[in-house]
């Protein structure tokens, strides 16, 4: 199925760029790139040795200087715009920076290089206002409150991106929750270290539902996304979707599953939700008054985070480019042992 769309896409573009191609799924996504056939630049403020080994032309420079984007992006005919500033805490213009004008610098970009397809790595965090979300499709509106700079930032950018879509561009946005597996730098890592110190806890009384995704699975709908825009309907166009793994699961299981991959014992503490988030509204209220930078170790935000149901119907996906998972959860636990035992 992979390697079907890698050779459709391959007929349909020859040099992709993919911003924040040293993080977790640009890299995922420059690999099938590379495997298709295609060239591809990668942008990003660091150092990648090992994707200029792989054969990406590497790019270093902000995301938010409209200049070094601009001439990064000449030649290509494809883009992936992944990179972002993500995380629960810090300055408004931290993250409005990076996400809302770095958006705005890559339409440019595409608008003025006459660059026709732009697919955008967005999440469900713009829909997110504290309350579950148990099955909710692309209807659901953007959040009228955000708990976080992050959610309200990345919303900002995805409409922008879908308004820029016409005939000359066509933009998508994709929405994956809880990107994990091999090479993980967040989320596996934070549980794992948390899990050995003793922190790790669930909140609330009762498990609720999340959706996931494997980094292949998230990597392999943005190459079906862009084999879409290439298409002559391009039906995916000026449209957001939601992607997961198809597979609800409570957040006790996931992480069961992880700290199984280095047996470790299954998480049983808990924490009131009411306490998770009076604490969380204490800690932003102290690290504000003193400027700390550093991420709190609770705030609002993950209090509701993890409290509450976010999972997702997928169907829009499905429909309009074909996506399904190719891994479960399962198969990507395998990997992910696998991976953190070599």
């Amino acid at each position: 199925m992979e390697q079907a769309a890698l050779a459709a896409l391959k007929g349909k573009a020859s040099h992709g760029f993919v911003t924040g191609a040293g993080g977790f799924l640009g890299k995922a996504i420059c690999q099938r790139l590379l495997a298709a056939g295609i060239k591809v630049t990668g942008f990003a403020r660091g150092d990648y040795p090992e994707l200029t080994a792989m054969g990406v032309i590497m790019v270093r420079g902000d995301i938010a200087d409209k200049t070094a984007v601009l001439d990064a992006m000449k030649g290509c005919d494809l883009v992936f715009h992944v990179a972002s500033k993500a995380g629960v805490w810090g300055s408004k213009q931290s993250y409005f920076l990076p996400n809302v004008d770095g958006a705005a610098n890559i339409i440019s970009a595409c608008q003025q290089l006459k660059i026709s397809k732009l697919i955008y790595t967005s999440t469900p965090s713009v829909t997110f206002a504290g309350e579950d979300e148990s099955g909710i499709d692309e209807s659901a509106p953007y959040a009228a409150n955000y708990l976080n700079h992050y959610g309200e930032s990345k919303a900002v950018a995805e409409q922008m991106v879908l308004e820029a879509n016409s005939q000359a561009l066509k933009t998508t946005a994709l929405r994956p929750h809880l990107i994990w597996g091999p090479e993980d730098p967040h989320l596996v890592p934070r549980v794992i270290e948390r899990a050995k110190s003793g922190r790790l806890k669930l909140v609330g009384k009762e498990d609720k539902l999340v959706d996931t995704i494997y980094v292949g699975n998230a990597a392999y709908a943005h190459i079906l996304a862009a084999v879409n825009l290439c298409s002559e309907d391009a039906s995916a166009a000026g449209k957001a979707y939601y992607l997961s793994n198809d597979e609800p699961i409570t957040m006790a299981a996931m992480l069961n599953k992880i700290l199984a991959c280095v047996d470790l014992p299954e998480v049983t503490k808990r924490v009131p939700a009411g306490l998770a988030y009076a604490v969380g509204v204490v800690l932003e209220s102290v690290y504000g008054c003193l400027g700390k930078t550093d991420e709190p170790m609770m705030t609002r935000f993950v209090a509701k985070q993890l409290s509450t149901s976010h999972y997702f119907d997928i169907s829009a996906a499905k429909t309009d480019f074909g996506y399904s998972p190719i891994i479960s959860i399962d198969q990507g636990m395998v990997k992910l042992t696998e991976y953190l035992k070599s």
